[in-house]
């Protein structure tokens, strides 16, 4: 887990490369290195190093030959059988993933990517083709962003670091109108900020003599096409079990110290009780969080599944008195829009693993898309919702718009390539809501504590599996993640495995009203002073505003999106 930058241009500066790199410094605190092909490109990394962690590993990597020249940040977790199978046709001398990366693309060229399993985004520069390749892994778990200027391409881990060398801060204001208006955080491709673009997910690009192309690598319904849709319910459950510890064996392989995050739900309590069936791992580390609220907090639940384990329980408690400062850093960090208050909450379990010297963390990212955990995934539910837990009331306020900008809102369109609701709804899913953004949250929350976080059930043999799984396998009876939950079963404690889902881990609504009043009250109060305040009715806020504060807060997702703005708008 790292940063990548480069620029493509007749005239590449270090210094700028350097300034990109020190911007996303805490991607990578082990090592900064640069690689310059003069007056064709430059290329830059920070390195967090987690597999063969000597010198020889480090980056931009380059081949036997010095043609070919990698950044790459995350981790190819096959790495280990695609060098067998590379052995008689390459020398390694690194016991490096990112070697084997490299090794594969000199081999297979961009059908390398085919083979990978594991969360990448990568950029190889040819220096005898003057050809750069980049690609982004399936799901789009390693951010790429990129910007053009002329005739020359940069690119970088963060958007941050874009901005520190072309001017790149002017709000995205179509983006920004659809997240106010439908809460929407842009489509793959998209960022709030104009000119500045992502590279989505699954696909791959090629920048060549000022000319960029771009194509998807993954097809995502070919593969589910091609499996099986007919197997009993005992044998699907054995082939996805059998997968998911594979999945978790592969996200092992690290040569730094490993620990996992845990709530009281039934994924981190499935990967709780996978991580304990290897013998060598009984006793790593657990990571939780807790604020106190029994409202809220999952932590009886967490201590009920960890009694059953033993393995070293961290709590991290979170207050309201955190908010604050833990916002401002966040905010920082994310460069764009960001999930509530649990988000912040979340970055403590990272800041405490970085104290403890625990340099990788697993989660249990994934399953709701694969297993149809949501409320709006049941049959009677509005097709149309993607927000878990809101019922029927609407948790936008598009009303404090000004005119101007409520006429950029154009309601987000999906594509629907499957022939049913509920699967066409898990590919908005994966593809264009939840897991896009969680993704972007979670990378730019480890990444700030220097930590990598990996996601063993978005392996994309499981949510290729899951998905193509009758409905009946993932709603039965009205249970949602109904084959999951009988894999669980035998594992934990019933009440744990048919446990309901719970879609808020603190006291947001309640913080907002009373501790953090005064703390909302200065934010609104910075977003009306701020360059963007002609995109509000400050009236119609403060009326918002005063009815939230009366009890009308069912959703508080509305308020939270005017401090948001405010956080993220007057860093720029």
């Amino acid at each position: 887990m790292c940063g990548i930058a480069g620029m493509i241009s007749s005239h590449p500066k270090e210094s700028d490369l350097r300034k990109m790199l020190e911007k996303q410094a805490h991607r990578g605190p082990d090592h900064t290195g640069t690689f310059i092909d003069k007056d064709f490109a430059a290329l830059g990394h920070n390195r967090l190093a987690i597999i063969d962690l000597s010198s020889d590993a480090n980056q931009p990597f380059t081949d036997t030959f010095e043609r070919y020249h990698l950044t790459f940040n995350g981790e190819i977790y096959n790495f280990k059988e695609i060098r067998e199978e590379l052995k008689d046709s390459y020398h390694f001398k690194t016991t490096s993933d990112t070697e084997v990366l490299l090794a594969a693309y000199i081999k297979w060229g961009k059908k390398c990517l085919d083979r990978f399993n594991g969360m990448f985004a990568f950029a190889i520069w040819d220096t005898k083709e003057k050809i750069l390749f980049a690609a982004r892994d399936r799901f789009g778990v390693k951010p790429f962003y990129y910007t053009q200027k002329n005739k020359s391409l940069y690119f970088s881990s963060e958007i941050k670091a874009l901005g520190s060398v072309l001017n790149r801060d002017k709000p995205n204001k179509k983006v920004w109108a659809n997240y106010f208006t439908y809460g929407s955080y842009g489509m793959p491709d998209e960022t709030f900020f104009e000119e500045v673009n992502q590279l989505p997910g699954g696909h791959r690009l090629e920048f060549t003599k000022g000319k960029l192309k771009i194509e998807k690598w993954y097809d995502f319904e070919e593969r589910v096409a091609k499996i099986n849709p007919y197997y009993s319910f005992e044998k699907a459950k054995e082939i996805y079990l059998k997968l998911l510890k594979d999945s978790v064996a592969l996200r092992f392989r690290a040569d730094v110290p490993l620990g996992f995050n845990i709530s009281g739900g039934v994924d981190s309590s499935l990967l709780l009780a996978l991580v304990n069936q290897f013998e060598d791992k009984k006793m790593v580390n657990a990571y939780t969080f807790y604020t106190g609220d029994e409202r809220y907090d999952e932590l009886p639940w967490v201590e009920k599944m960890i009694s059953t384990t033993k393995n070293p329980l961290n709590k991290m408690k979170f207050t309201a008195k955190e908010v604050e400062k833990s916002a401002e850093l966040i905010a920082k960090l994310q460069d764009e829009p960001f999930a509530g208050i649990p988000t912040l909450a979340y970055s403590k379990i990272f800041e405490q693993a970085q104290k403890d010297g625990v340099k990788v963390l697993l989660d249990g990212q994934g399953m709701d898309e694969q297993w149809a955990g949501y409320d709006y995934y049941l049959p009677e539910a509005d097709s149309q919702t993607n927000i878990q837990g809101v019922g029927n009331i609407s948790p936008f306020r598009p009303d404090v718009l000004t005119e101007e900008l409520r006429s950029l809102a154009n309601k987000p369109s999906y594509p629907e390539p499957f022939d049913n609701d509920l699967q066409n709804k898990q590919y908005r899913d994966l593809f264009y809501t939840k897991i896009p953004r969680a993704l972007r949250f979670n990378d730019r929350i480890s990444m700030a504590y220097s930590t990598e976080l990996r996601e063993p059930f978005l392996d994309h043999r499981l949510v290729e599996f899951a998905f193509a799984q009758p409905p009946e396998f993932k709603i039965h009876k009205g249970l949602q993640k109904f084959m999951l939950r009988k894999i669980l079963k035998p594992l934990v404690p019933e009440n744990i495995s048919f446990a309901p889902k719970r879609s808020l881990q603190t006291p947001q609504r309640e913080w907002m009203a009373l501790e953090l009043r005064e703390w909302v009250e200065f934010q609104l109060k910075g977003l009306k002073n701020s360059k963007n305040s002609d995109w509000f009715d400050f009236q119609e806020i403060e009326k918002e505003w005063n009815a939230y504060l009366k009890g009308e807060n069912e959703s508080s997702f509305h308020v939270w999106q005017w401090v948001n703005a405010a956080l993220v708008l007057n860093n720029q």
